[in-house]
C-alpha cells in the first residue's frame, strides 16, 4: 500500500510538473482562452438577468446560445492544450474548435451523466427503503424519513461523485478519437481503471485551494480573498486545464482498454 501510495504521488508530481512546464511557455495563450471563457460565463448571466425581465423566452435563447459558446470553447481550450502537449504548437486555433457534431456529441454526454446520476439516486433510495422498517422501532416516522432521505442524498452524492471521476474525460475522447455520445463515457470510464487514487490527489490539490479561498471569505479576510480570487483566475484555471489534459494523454499512454471497451469489465 506505501509503495502504492509512493508511485500514484510521484505520478501525479511528474503530471503537475510537466503542466508547469507547458503552461510557462504558452501561458498567455492558455490564460487567453481561460479568460473568454471567464468573460463568455459573466457576460451570459448578466443578458440572462437582465433580458428576463423584458422577455423570457430571448433570454432562455441568450441562455442556451450562451451555454452552447461556453463549453464550445471549453471543448476548443481541451483541444489546444492537447495540441501543445503532442507539439502541434503550429497548428493555428480555428482548426481547434469543435464540429456541431462534437458538440452534440458532448450535450449528449452531458444529460447522458445527468440521468445516470438521477437514476443512482432512485435505485439507491429503493435499495436502502426497507431500512425504514427495520430501523422504525418506535421511532418518529416523520423524522426517521427525513434522516433516511438526508442518508441516501449523501450515499448518492459520494457515487455520482466517484462516478463523475470515471467519466469526466469523456470530452477528450470526442475531440481527440472523435467517439460518439456513449462511446466516449465507455472510453473515459475504461481510461480511468486503476487511476482513481490518483485523479483524487489532483482533486484534492485544487480543491483545497478553493476551500481556503472560500475559508478567508468566510472570515471576512477580503483582501485575501481577492487575491487568492486573482491568483484562481489567471494561475490555478490555466493550470488546472493543463493539468487534466496532461493526466490524459498519460493515462492513455498506458491504456490498454481496447477499441470498444465495456463498462461492466471497467468496474474496478
Amino acid at each position: 500500500m506505501i509503495q502504492f501510495l509512493k508511485e500514484s504521488t510521484f505520478a501525479v508530481n511528474e503530471v503537475f510538473n510537466r503542466s508547469w512546464e507547458l503552461l510557462k511557455k504558452h501561458y498567455f495563450s492558455v490564460a487567453g482562452l481561460c479568460f473568454l471563457l471567464f468573460v463568455t460565463s459573466g457576460l451570459s448571466n448578466f443578458l440572462a438577468t437582465t433580458i428576463s425581465d423584458f422577455n423570457v423566452v430571448l433570454s432562455g435563447f441568450m441562455a442556451f446560445f450562451f451555454m452552447i459558446m461556453y463549453f464550445g470553447l471549453n471543448l476548443t481550450l481541451f483541444k489546444y492544450i492537447l495540441n501543445l502537449i503532442d507539439g502541434n504548437q503550429d497548428k493555428k486555433l480555428i482548426h481547434c474548435i469543435p464540429s456541431s457534431k462534437e458538440i452534440a456529441h458532448f450535450f449528449g454526454a452531458m444529460l447522458s451523466i445527468m440521468v445516470l446520476s438521477f437514476a443512482l439516486l432512485m435505485i439507491l433510495g429503493a435499495i436502502l427503503f426497507p431500512l425504514l422498517y427495520l430501523l422504525e422501532n418506535g421511532t418518529n416516522r416523520v423524522v426517521l424519513i427525513e434522516k433516511f432521505t438526508t442518508s441516501v442524498v449523501y450515499a448518492a452524492a459520494v457515487l455520482t461523485f466517484i462516478l463523475i471521476i470515471r467519466i469526466a474525460f469523456y470530452p477528450f475522447f470526442i475531440i481527440d478519437k472523435h467517439a460518439g455520445t456513449f462511446k466516449s463515457l465507455r472510453f473515459s470510464f475504461a481510461l480511468t481503471k486503476g487511476n482513481v487514487f490518483k485523479l483524487l490527489l489532483i482533486f484534492a490539490v485544487f480543491a483545497s485551494l478553493q476551500l481556503l479561498q472560500m475559508y478567508f471569505n468566510y472570515l471576512g479576510y477580503y483582501i485575501i480573498f481577492i487575491i487568492l480570487n486573482l491568483v484562481s483566475s489567471f494561475l490555478v484555471v490555466p493550470l488546472a486545464s493543463i493539468v487534466v489534459s496532461v493526466a490524459y494523454r498519460e493515462m492513455m499512454s498506458d491504456y490498454h482498454g481496447g477499441e470498444d471497451p465495456k463498462i461492466l469489465n471497467n468496474i474496478f
